[in-house]
């Protein structure tokens, strides 16, 4: 079972940024892709950035492409994200996962054994 654990979260003025990193237990080399949802106040859990075991391909949702890059060390187990010109509405619990079956664009299975995410809070 992949084991995941997400540090870095803050409380951040709008315009700031933030680095989240994940730390993955089980890491293959390039055998996972992996995955950084967010879960905004009072909204479901929804993907926001994914990368490749190669990182050949990234993927953004709109809300965050051009200010957020994703990227990982193989060789530290550990993928990160780096958040820029953050605003209010990026206020949310962060959290990453492995992509078990599906992909980059449409997970269909990820790890059940979610982390206890990073809060991140933008101030306007």
């Amino acid at each position: 079972q992949v084991q995941l654990v997400e540090s870095g979260g803050g409380l951040v003025q709008a315009g700031g940024s933030l680095k989240l990193t994940c730390l993955v237990s089980e890491f293959s080399g390039f055998g996972y892709s992996l995955l950084w949802y967010r879960q905004r106040p009072g909204k479901d859990r929804e993907l926001i950035a994914s990368i490749t075991g190669d990182s050949q391909i990234i993927h953004y949702t709109d809300a965050v492409k051009g200010r957020f890059e994703v990227s990982r060390d193989n060789e530290k187990k550990t993928l990160y994200l780096q958040m820029n010109s953050l605003k209010p509405e990026d206020t949310a619990v962060y959290y990453c996962n492995a992509l078990l079956s599906g992909t980059i664009y449409f997970p269909s299975r990820v790890s059940n054994n979610w982390g206890q995410g990073a809060q991140v809070t933008v101030s306007s």
